[in-house]
């Protein structure tokens, strides 16, 4: 009786884990930087301070959110 509720606390954690992950991965932009990147105008202002930005958090989430993943993928 006890292990079938911790697994359907464990399940319904890794599918609340997985929507998460699905959102944050939607939420970041792609990666290409245009024809800027030819000649080096790619280092903007945004390009050197993007762990500061929305973008950087979002890399962090989806670090966090895939680690959390594995570790309830694990546990299942």
């Amino acid at each position: 009786m006890v292990m079938s509720t911790l697994r359907i606390v464990v399940t319904v954690i890794y599918c609340i884990i997985c929507i998460a992950l699905a959102a944050i991965v939607l939420l970041q932009e792609g990666k290409q930087q245009g024809l800027g990147s030819i000649g080096g105008m790619a280092d903007t202002y945004w390009g050197k301070n993007k762990s500061r930005s929305m973008e950087g958090n979002l890399n962090k989430a989806t670090t966090v959110v895939a680690l959390g993943f594995y570790s309830a993928f694990i546990c299942t």
